[in-house]
């Protein structure tokens, strides 16, 4: 399907779009975090079931991506479909693997806000297009099967690192709260090493994919997962400090080992 002037100038303002929105949201959320897991507070209207809440911002990743990418002009070259697969992968994990492990009674104490819910359903509006149409319709090297190859495979292990620990991560929390009792100190792992390791996992996850893409498409999903994950980490270790205060390692980082 050939592209037309009018099909690249939306996705050129979409992409402008998530570069825009990125300094904005990091900004913000350096002062004010958004009420859902250990920042839940009322005043944001109406709530509902987190597990259902998971589910519903999160689908445009699957329904939209497989609704985009038969209208690619690389839809028949399977290069394009394997490189889709890994982010298709992980939100098949967030979308329908996730919300599953949530308790329900821990969805009926602290229900996730309705606002927040939106909010993030459009930005995944936003990012499955950019991400689906770039790897079906836009992408330029797949004949290049040497540069093909080197940044897929050295992505794809960065990408793979990342989605274990952030999968092995998200257990170790549901696990603790399914304990009963409260927040603990969650132990083992690179939890020894920071708070919130299951945000550096998706970091992890979202730098290996601007590899495989090599796009300003891919890295600006990288820039905005950043802007999104690294103040809610900071806030989330801040958190961590204040409420078990003398208990909490002093040697552990927010989100990225040594460093931060």
């Amino acid at each position: 399907m050939a592209s037309s002037s009018s099909d690249q100038t939306l996705f050129q303002n979409c992409l402008l779009a998530l570069y825009l929105i990125a300094p904005p949201t990091y900004i913000s959320l350096r002062f004010l975090q958004a009420p859902y897991g250990k920042h839940h507070r009322p005043g944001w209207g109406p709530t509902m079931s987190p597990s259902l809440a998971w589910f519903l911002m999160e689908s445009p990743t699957l329904w939209l991506t497989l609704s985009i990418f038969p209208f690619g002009r690389h839809f028949t070259n399977p290069k394009s479909f394997l490189l889709i697969s890994p982010f298709l992968l992980h939100y098949f994990h967030r979308t329908c693997v996730y919300p599953l492990r949530l308790r329900r009674d821990s969805a009926q104490r602290s229900g996730f806000p309705v606002s927040v819910a939106l909010m993030a359903f459009g930005f995944n509006l936003l990012n499955a297009y950019l991400q689906a149409r770039w790897v079906s319709h836009y992408k330029d090297d797949y004949d290049n099967n040497w540069l093909f190859t080197w940044r897929f495979v050295i992505g794809l292990l960065v990408f793979v690192g990342g989605m274990y620990v952030n999968i092995w991560s998200d257990k170790v929390l549901v696990g603790l709260k399914k304990q009963g009792g409260g927040y603990k100190v969650p132990r083992g792992g690179l939890f020894e090493l920071v708070s919130c390791p299951n945000y550096f996992g998706e970091i992890l996850e979202w730098f290996g994919w601007a590899v495989m893409t090599w796009s300003w498409v891919g890295f600006g999903f990288f820039l905005y997962t950043c802007a999104n994950l690294v103040p809610r980490a900071r806030a989330n270790h801040k958190w961590y400090l204040d409420k078990f205060s003398e208990d909490y390692p002093k040697n552990r980082k927010a989100v990225i080992p040594f460093v931060y």
